[in-house]
């Protein structure tokens, strides 16, 4: 494809800078611990040690974004039990989704049970991830102040930090690093904040021209978090899977746009039909023999508003969404 030309002006680092700096001077309202690493790297813990919580989330989900995207959490959910959910939106889908809160900046050190391993998302990843997505999106932020975002219980090791720092090309006292543990709160809102992201992955993997997704908005139910690692990781997958919903604006032909919506709900991948932890343990907990074509919403519309006609496939899962959350 050929490069964004409407999207790729937009500086995700520069547009993040307030709600990072709201996150920051607003800690104690977020319930959330800022510090310095002995580098100067900015440190902010979102639910290791400190409650963190669902409006924490709600705003490192923005963050993830890049400033381009808006999470709302609200009572809308079409499910019984499970009455709270993200709403997301994004100025710019692709840059917002895919060249900023897509964690795929892969972070490790170490070996053995003391091996630290992460995806890091956020707009960090426009100035120092060797991605090859970014080398298609024709999209780069230059040095600046930025933030990365590590789905993580444990503070990264000063290799990794420093790693960030060197790819970035910045000074230490420029990056901000926020942690945010699955089983906490504000970790699963704002993993469920991905369900835009989630579909605009899968779109990418289909070939789908990305040039010719005009806009997009996307829901998911807020899951309940648990402590165990494990649980909390499936339902937040789950609540996406099940109950994600999607709406896509794309400028093509209809039979390019309904096949699509065919192909883009979770239900048409082959794992389909399982909580999340059911199909992980099945396959030996190998995340890569999972079919990466699973991971999407439930229920999808896209219209091409070269046409105004619109293309339904999916169905919302409350059962499978029950067995997943749990009493």
């Amino acid at each position: 494809m050929s490069a964004l030309e409407l999207d790729t002006a937009c500086n995700v680092n520069e547009a993040v800078r307030p709600l990072v700096d709201a996150l920051r001077l607003r800690a104690a309202d977020y319930r959330v611990a800022v510090s310095r690493l002995d580098s100067g790297v900015e440190l902010i813990d979102a639910g290791i040690a400190v409650p963190g919580g669902l409006e924490a989330g709600r705003l490192i989900g923005e963050i993830c974004m890049g400033g381009l995207g808006r999470v709302n959490l609200s009572g809308a959910s079409p499910f019984a039990r499970w009455r709270w959910q993200v709403d997301v939106t994004a100025t710019h889908p692709v840059i917002a989704c895919l060249g900023s809160q897509y964690a795929g900046w892969s972070l490790s050190h170490g070996e053995g049970k003391a091996a630290f391993f992460a995806l890091g998302s956020g707009p960090a990843r426009a100035m120092g991830s060797r991605e090859p997505l970014f080398e298609e999106l024709g999209y780069r932020n230059p040095p600046g102040a930025t933030v990365i975002v590590l789905e993580v219980d444990r503070v990264p090791p000063a290799e990794v930090v420093a790693k960030i720092v060197d790819r970035c090309g910045i000074s230490a006292d420029q990056l901000t690093v926020i942690l945010t543990p699955t089983t906490s709160l504000a970790g699963g809102m704002q993993i469920v904040a991905r369900v835009l992201e989630v579909a605009l992955h899968k779109v990418h993997a289909l070939h789908f021209p990305l040039a010719a997704l005009i806009d997009g908005a996307a829901s998911a139910p807020v899951p309940p978090p648990s402590p165990d690692f494990m649980t909390a990781m499936g339902r937040t997958n789950d609540a996406i899977l099940f109950g994600g919903q999607v709406q896509l604006y794309v400028q093509t032909d209809d039979d390019a746009a309904r096949q699509l919506a065919e192909a883009l709900p979770s239900s048409a991948s082959r794992d389909f039909g399982k909580p999340f932890a059911t199909v992980f343990k099945d396959y030996g907990y190998d995340f890569y023999k999972v079919d990466p074509m699973l991971f999407s919403p439930a229920r999808v519309l896209v219209t091409n508003v070269s046409s105004g006609r619109s293309f339904a496939a999916g169905a919302l899962h409350e059962n499978l969404l029950e067995q997943s959350f749990g009493g």
